[in-house]
């Protein structure tokens, strides 16, 4: 099932501003927030859904790779083999977001009683390259990385503690905050900071593990396989939910954030998704037509040269080129023709073409202009 436009989903225009996307979001929030439809599945899928939105348009580098890409520039394109651009459970939309959640809604705050004050852990996120050939980005590819990452500590389960035991925090009795509540001529005003004792986390562990050193992450190293979608470009960042490093004694995983690299092809251009070649034939060939073999990222193919054709003739060739990431079609190989003129010729050859002078065929018209490449490029592009 194809995904929704983020715009669609918090009911604003593409050219609102961040303060119109927080508000939008805020108002969503409320409106699907679980605490006030208990029970509500629909509900609460809206209101992830929602989340998800506000996750890549409050962040001015994603919101641009979406305007440009879609789904698939956030790693949330249909079908996209594993990615996921949202994927989001409620713990995950409480901690990054709290502080367009704290307290404010009147029912349940930050995330509802049953979550209290505790903060979730976040794992960080991890970057990797993939270089990929033109062949790869037409038609898509499975790739196998190995990286270098924290996973959750297989000994203590990720807890951190050894048989699972933990103590509540007696700073903070379990909240994993400080409640501080000062008068002033306004009234009561109550602030809270995180507890310094836990961290946060509301609980203290009892005896560390010994593998993990009470941390609940070890150093591994992981084989990930990547589904990339036919049509990226270089440049572009992927995301894969989740598969970044996992979060000290439980919590929520970060990213994998995967950055494309084009490799250089010998003979073919990329101009957006169309392809150029450069092809030069020989004089006698231009003038009488004939049959040559061109590359494409499938391999070779055959076209005709029509007799007579000038230098700097292009020659399209519809759908092959690369696929739009967002599906919408396929660009073309666009073959720009130029005529070779020998340097070194014989004795016999400069006579040949000394006898062709005396032919007013072999003249160019004065009264006919010839567009430049860059002119006959330009009406393919446009």
């Amino acid at each position: 099932m194809a995904k929704r436009d983020y715009y669609e989903i918090l009911e604003i225009q593409k050219n609102a501003s961040e303060d119109e996307i927080k508000k939008a979001y805020r108002k969503m929030a409320i409106k699907y927030h679980p605490d006030k439809n208990p029970g509500d599945k629909a509900a609460e899928e809206k209101f992830k859904e929602a989340a998800e939105a506000y996750e890549v348009l409050s962040n001015p580098e994603k919101r641009q790779r979406y305007n440009q890409f879609g789904h698939a520039g956030v790693g949330g394109a249909s079908g996209g083999g594993g990615f996921n651009g949202g994927g989001m459970d409620m713990d995950d939309i409480f901690s990054q977001f709290g502080d367009i959640f704290g307290g404010a809604f009147g029912f349940g705050g930050g995330g509802g009683g049953s979550r209290g004050g505790r903060r979730v852990n976040r794992g960080t996120n991890l970057r990797v390259k993939v270089k990929l050939t033109l062949a790869e980005i037409a038609n898509g590819v499975e790739k196998k990385i190995k990286v270098a990452k924290h996973v959750s500590c297989k000994t203590c389960g990720g807890s951190g503690a050894k048989n699972g035991q933990y103590e509540t925090c007696r700073v903070c009795n379990g909240t994993g905050v400080h409640t501080r509540v000062q008068q002033t001529i306004l009234g009561a005003m109550q602030t809270q900071t995180t507890c310094n004792a836990c961290g946060g986390e509301g609980r203290i562990v009892k005896d560390k593990c010994g593998t993990c050193h009470g941390d609940g992450i070890v150093r591994e190293d992981e084989v990930i396989s990547i589904n990339i979608p036919a049509g990226v470009a270089d440049g572009m960042q992927l995301s894969m939910s989740g598969k970044g490093n996992a979060a000290p004694r439980g919590g929520i995983n970060g990213d994998l954030l995967i950055v494309i690299e084009e490799e250089t092809h010998p003979d073919l251009k990329r101009e957006g998704n169309h392809l150029i070649y450069s092809l030069s034939i020989s004089f006698p060939k231009a003038a009488l037509g004939t049959s040559v073999e061109v590359p494409t990222v499938d391999g070779r193919v055959k076209i005709k040269i029509d007799p007579g054709t000038q230098s700097g003739k292009v020659l399209r060739l519809k759908g092959k080129g690369l696929p739009d990431i967002n599906s919408y079609g396929k660009g073309d190989l666009l073959v720009e023709i130029s005529v070779y003129t020998p340097t070194n010729l014989s004795s016999d050859e400069k006579k040949i073409i000394e006898k062709l002078l005396e032919s007013k065929n072999f003249e160019p018209n004065p009264n006919k202009k010839e567009k430049g490449f860059f002119d006959r490029m330009k009406e393919y592009f446009d």
